[in-house]
């Protein structure tokens, strides 16, 4: 897989250097930023396709690589600029790939408070990550809900959440957040349905004259 991107690089990428020499340097760049992402070295990884998007036009995939890296670098707003612009070329990847460039962009989107922008991103997640993953896709999604003040479906997408933790993630590990979304969602019915009971309570009624 390495070695096909490192020669797709060299076929498709226009090198601002002509020397020989230079152009297998980079290459070699290239091979330790991919091995570096590949081993979650992400800092690493960075400083190096950092350095290769100065001399060339890297492809959307090396792209997306560096937006990740922004994401685990806590640097959101690069995170959101990059993955955003490459979002539409990502289609011809595979499921699971795309997955983990849809979760870093709407994490990112999430961070920065942009919920709305975030949203649709982890839908398009839910499409196509494993089931085990959807749990955390549906618990953001609710807290995007709930932050923008709809409760409604905060609490369907927080219920969403509680029931795919508990089928996929029941280990120790997160049995805490289960107890967080069970008291959530309990809190948010209650609240719907006094909600309900108060709009239909002060609904006008036909009186008879």
């Amino acid at each position: 897989m390495k070695q096909t991107l490192i020669m797709l690089f060299m076929l498709l990428m226009p090198f601002v250097a002509t020397d020989a020499g230079a152009q297998t340097r980079d290459s070699d760049q290239l091979g330790m930023a991919i091995d570096y992402f590949q081993g979650r070295k992400y800092h690493e990884a960075l400083l190096l396709f950092e350095k290769l998007s100065k001399r060339y036009k890297l492809n959307p995939r090396f792209l997306a690589y560096m937006g990740v890296c922004y994401y685990y670098e806590w640097e959101y707003g690069k995170a959101t600029e990059l993955l955003d612009s490459v979002m539409p070329k990502m289609e011809v990847f595979a499921p699971h790939e795309r997955s983990v460039y849809y979760y870093c962009d709407a994490e990112s989107h999430f961070q920065l408070e942009e919920y709305e922008q975030a949203i649709p991103l982890y839908e398009k997640m839910l499409g196509v990550c494993y089931e085990n993953e959807k749990p955390d896709a549906y618990y953001r999604m609710g807290f995007c809900y709930l932050l923008t003040n709809d409760k409604a479906n905060a609490e369907e997408y927080l219920s969403s959440a509680l029931a795919y933790y508990k089928k996929y993630r029941q280990g120790p590990d997160s049995q805490a957040r289960i107890q967080q979304l069970e008291r959530m969602v309990s809190g948010l019915q209650a609240e719907l349905i006094q909600r309900n009971f108060i709009e239909v309570d002060s609904s006008p009624t036909d009186t008879i004259p």
